[in-house]
């Protein structure tokens, strides 16, 4: 059985990819019968607009109620670079001691230490322009602006006078190299991998080296990515509970200009 991915957004630079058990005599043929009688359309491509934005002039904060909720869902977002990015793996390293693991620094202070999350972190999607990343909380509702301001203290703390240590840089490095292996083991993981070659604009000998890049990560590199990008002062925070319970003390922090919106998002006040 192969896998296939197309991709004709680009019809005078058509690609097929295909993994699995087959050979292009085989393949050709199949190629042929589904797609020999394709024409392109007509109608002019539409295009993508992933034209770089500004970050936040200043932060802001949404509150949305949620009535007798027990737990308050904190979410700080801000803009991080493109997939494409040079330093992407000096990018994720960096996300992965802060938030992305479950020994980072958030997950740590709000689960480990203060017992106020089950979980907690921070997050990206990959993406050809800007994409977001997100820390996230799900904390109980009667610590909801502590936790808030816990996020923040850690935000802050990274980017500015607690930079990430080579310890906690080198548990993330380690812990990547050695998911390798495991990460091809598939047919649908090796066309990923082949898709994401093509999509980002890495070289064909991307994987194969994958292992010596993210060893040859310094410290310094990983650090200059985090004060890249971790801005407290660009956040928009979306926090979503009770607010007959939370609204008063997360007013209190000053975190940003504060709207309170409707389930839909329009401003209630």
């Amino acid at each position: 059985m192969a896998s296939f991915h197309h991709d004709f957004i680009r019809p005078d630079n058509a690609k097929i990819l295909v993994a699995g058990d087959t050979t292009l005599a085989a393949i050709i043929p199949e190629l042929d019968r589904v797609f020999g009688d394709w024409q392109a359309p007509t109608s002019p491509l539409p295009k993508k607009n992933i034209a770089t934005v500004d970050a936040q002039k200043a932060p802001r904060v949404f509150l949305i109620n949620r009535s007798d909720s027990p737990q308050t869902l904190i979410l700080a977002g801000l803009l991080a670079p493109s997939t494409k990015a040079p330093n992407y793996l000096e990018i994720n390293t960096a996300n992965g001691a802060f938030g992305g693991s479950f020994t980072s620094r958030l997950n740590m202070n709000l689960r480990e230490d203060k017992h106020w999350a089950y979980g907690s972190g921070s997050f990206m999607q990959d993406a050809v322009g800007q994409r977001p990343l997100l820390m996230f909380a799900p904390v109980q509702t009667d610590k909801a602006a502590e936790s808030a301001a816990e996020v923040l203290k850690e935000l802050q703390a990274v980017a500015g006078p607690k930079p990430l240590t080579h310890a906690e840089i080198d548990k993330i490095k380690v812990s990547r190299v050695r998911a390798l292996p495991g990460s091809y083991e598939t047919t649908g993981a090796v066309l990923g991998a082949i898709s994401a070659i093509q999509l980002y604009g890495r070289p064909d000998d991307y994987v194969q080296k994958l292992k010596q890049r993210i060893e040859a990560q310094t410290d310094e590199s990983v650090q200059g990515a985090a004060k890249e990008i971790y801005h407290p002062e660009a956040l928009t925070w979306v926090i979503v509970g009770d607010l007959t319970k939370i609204e008063k003390p997360v007013r209190e922090l000053n975190l940003g200009t504060l709207q309170v919106l409707d389930a839909e998002g329009k401003v209630v006040r």
